[in-house]
């Protein structure tokens, strides 16, 4: 009998520690850099990364489905306003403290639920044939509602998430 629990301990410590030698990342990225990030971590931690890729909606519709017994240790994703949405569906863990973060992540670039990882480039096109660069000195985001730009300059449409995040931003920089 003694052999047995002694044995079932041992194993239930190695399970435990091949567990713990695994993280899955469920992630919304598709980035080159981002596997490199991931194969690095691996090679300096000796901790495995399983990727589960996909679209952000069904990884966050997966993870609500599963609730408890979801498989994601951290989810990734590429926007701050994906991460708030999926906050207010209460699917987020709080607890992002550590003075780790603290010191790698401005603190207008995290919240204790979650934190970025990286910058977003808000691109506008324009037709050069219709706009000169001079006309583009000292463009801001709130000068392109103005009339002029109308059929002259190409962003995002004003439903698209990247375009909320941004705007939300703006908003709360102003307050």
């Amino acid at each position: 009998m003694k052999k047995i629990t002694i044995y079932t301990i041992f194993l239930t410590f190695i399970s435990s520690l091949t567990i713990a030698a695994e993280i899955n990342i469920f992630n919304a990225r598709h980035y080159k850099a981002d596997a490199e990030l991931y194969s690095k971590f691996t090679n300096k931690t000796g901790i495995k990364v399983n990727l589960i890729n996909g679209k952000a909606g069904a990884l966050e519709k997966r993870m609500i489905e599963e609730g408890s017994d979801s498989s994601a240790d951290l989810y990734i994703t590429a926007d701050a306003g994906r991460c708030g949405a999926f906050k207010a569906k209460g699917m987020t863990q709080g607890g992002l403290t550590s003075p780790a973060i603290k010191a790698a992540v401005p603190s207008n670039f995290r919240t204790n639920h979650w934190t970025g990882i990286a910058k977003r480039a808000r691109i506008v096109y324009y037709a050069p044939d219709r706009v000169s660069g001079a006309e583009l000195s000292g463009l801001t985001y709130e000068s392109l509602a103005d009339p002029k730009w109308r059929g002259r300059l190409v962003i995002r449409k004003s439903s698209n998430i990247y375009n909320k995040s941004l705007v939300a931003s703006l908003v709360k920089k102003q307050w």
